[in-house]
């Protein structure tokens, strides 16, 4: 079976040489047997958003999102996300959610599950 793991860092080298649909197409696959694997989910949201495919790439950072709830930094990037495929509303509610799980009693980054 295919390393998801080592399969994205041959996505991440595509990507760093410019051809970022190869680099979508090697992180598909590894959608395919790994949908799980937040990292191929976050690459693919940003790689889509660059290429114009704003719903694609929204529903990537979503995924991502639902894979990691309490995770401050997962909720700032579907704010980006937002924010570039021209969406506000929803990139303002997703930044307020990720300050919100910054500003918790001694939780860090909001890992902590209460927020």
């Amino acid at each position: 079976m295919s390393n998801p793991d080592v399969m994205y860092d041959e996505a991440i080298a595509l990507k760093d040489k410019g051809d970022i649909p190869a680099a979508v197409a090697k992180l598909q696959e590894i959608e395919t047997i790994a949908p799980e694997h937040a990292l191929t989910h976050s690459a693919l949201a940003v790689m889509l958003q660059k290429l114009g495919k704003f719903d694609e790439a929204i529903s990537h950072a979503k995924k991502v999102v639902e894979l990691n709830p309490n995770d401050a930094f997962s909720q700032s990037q579907l704010s980006v996300i937002y924010q570039r495929c021209g969406r506000i509303p929803e990139a303002e509610d997703a930044l307020g959610k990720s300050r919100s799980m910054n500003m918790g009693g001694g939780c860090g980054s909001g890992g902590c599950g209460h927020h």
